[in-house]
C-alpha cells in the first residue's frame, strides 16, 4: 500500500487500511478501540507506532525531494472592530453559557454538536460579518482589509497568490471584491467541473493572478507550482490538511521560495486553534496521521477556546 497523503481523520481509518493490507496486524475492531484509544489511555499511541512499525516505511517529502526550495510560514493578526467585534463577542458570551451551564462529561458530550457549531460560528465571524448575519456584506472585516492588501502587494510585484479558506461564502466575498478592481482571478470549489482547465489556465497564465480555493476541493491533488505564495485565510482544526493546501505550490516544479501566510484574527478562537494545533500535533508524530482535531478537545480546551477562565475572574 501506498500512500502520498497523510491520513487525516481519525485512527479507525487507519485499522481499516491496516485490516486489508495486513490482516489481524491491528486485531478486530474492538480490540483495537480498547487497546489503542489515546483518549483513555496516554501510552496507547506509542503502543500502536510500535505495532505499526515493521509495516510501515515512511518518507517524507523533506528527504525524497530535497532540492525543493525553502518554505516559510508566517501568522499575519487582524484586529476585530465595529460590528465584527461586537457580533464576535456576543456569540461568545452564548458560547460561554453554554459550556458553564453543562456539568460533567457526559453532558457535555451531548452538547459537543452545538458546541462544534457555536466554535464554526465564531471562525466565521473572524472572517465576514456576512457569513452570520445576512445583508452585512458591506460591513468592515479585518482580515478581508488585511488580506486584500496584501493581494495588491503581491499583484504590484506580479505574483502568482493560491487563497485557501474553508468556506465557500468567504470566497465569494474575496471574488466581488477581486471583480471590482478589475483583477484577474481563477476559482475551484468542490462544483466546479473542470478541474484540469482551471488548474492548467492559472499555471499557463503569465501574468498575476489570484486562485480562490476551497480548501476541501483544492487541498490535495493539485501541482499549483505557478504560485510562490499561499494565503489561508481562516485555520482548519486538522494541520495536515493546513500543510497539504501549503504543499499545492511547494513541490516537485517548484523553483521559487513559498511564503505561506496565515490570517488570524487577533485575541481570538482562531489564535487558540492555532495554539492547540500545535499542542496536539503529537498526534501526528506519534502515529501516521491524527484524530478528528474537534474529538479530541477536552474539557479543559473547550474552557480555552471559550475564554472561561477569564469569564470565571470576572464574575468572582
Amino acid at each position: 500500500m501506498l500512500t502520498g497523503t497523510p491520513l487525516e481523520n481519525r485512527l479507525l481509518d487507519l485499522w481499516s487500511l491496516l485490516t486489508f493490507a495486513t490482516p489481524g496486524a491491528l486485531g478486530d475492531r474492538a480490540y483495537f478501540q480498547k487497546h489503542f484509544d489515546r483518549r483513555k489511555d496516554d501510552r496507547a499511541a506509542e503502543r500502536l507506532s510500535a505495532r505499526l512499525r515493521p509495516f510501515i516505511l515512511r518518507r517524507t517529502k523533506g528527504q525524497v525531494a530535497r532540492e525543493l526550495p525553502p518554505r516559510t510560514e508566517e501568522n499575519m493578526l487582524c484586529e476585530l472592530t465595529g460590528l465584527q467585534e461586537k457580533l464576535y463577542r456576543e456569540q461568545l458570551a452564548q458560547a460561554q453559557h453554554m459550556i458553564l451551564t453543562s456539568t460533567g462529561a457526559e453532558m457535555l458530550n451531548k452538547r459537543r454538536f452545538a458546541i462544534l457549531q457555536a466554535i464554526t460560528r465564531l471562525r466565521q465571524i473572524c472572517c465576514h460579518p456576512a457569513l452570520v448575519q445576512p445583508g452585512a456584506d458591506d460591513e468592515e472585516s479585518a482580515k478581508l482589509n488585511a488580506l486584500m492588501e496584501l493581494l495588491d502587494q503581491l499583484h504590484d510585484e506580479g505574483h502568482k497568490v493560491l487563497v485557501f479558506s474553508q468556506f465557500v461564502a468567504m470566497l465569494k466575498i474575496i471574488r466581488d471584491k477581486l471583480t471590482g478592481l478589475n483583477r484577474p482571478f481563477h476559482w475551484l470549489t468542490g462544483a466546479s467541473q473542470n478541474r484540469a482547465d482551471i488548474v492548467k489556465s492559472f499555471q499557463e497564465t503569465p501574468d498575476p493572478s489570484v486562485f480562490l480555493l476551497s480548501l476541501k476541493a483544492g487541498g490535495s491533488g493539485l501541482n499549483l507550482t505557478a504560485a510562490s505564495y499561499v494565503i489561508l485565510y481562516d485555520p482548519w482544526w486538522n494541520p495536515a490538511v493546513e500543510n497539504q493546501a501549503i504543499d499545492r505550490a511547494h513541490r516537485i516544479g517548484q523553483t521559487q521560495p513559498v511564503m505561506a501566510y496565515r490570517l488570524l484574527a487577533k485575541n481570538s478562537i482562531e489564535e487558540k486553534i492555532r495554539h492547540l494545533q500545535q499542542q496536539k500535533s503529537l498526534l501526528s508524530s506519534d502515529v501516521l496521521g491524527e484524530e478528528n482535531f474537534a474529538r479530541s478537545l477536552d474539557q479543559q480546551d473547550l474552557e480555552y477556546l471559550f475564554d472561561i477562565g477569564e469569564r470565571r475572574g470576572d464574575d468572582e
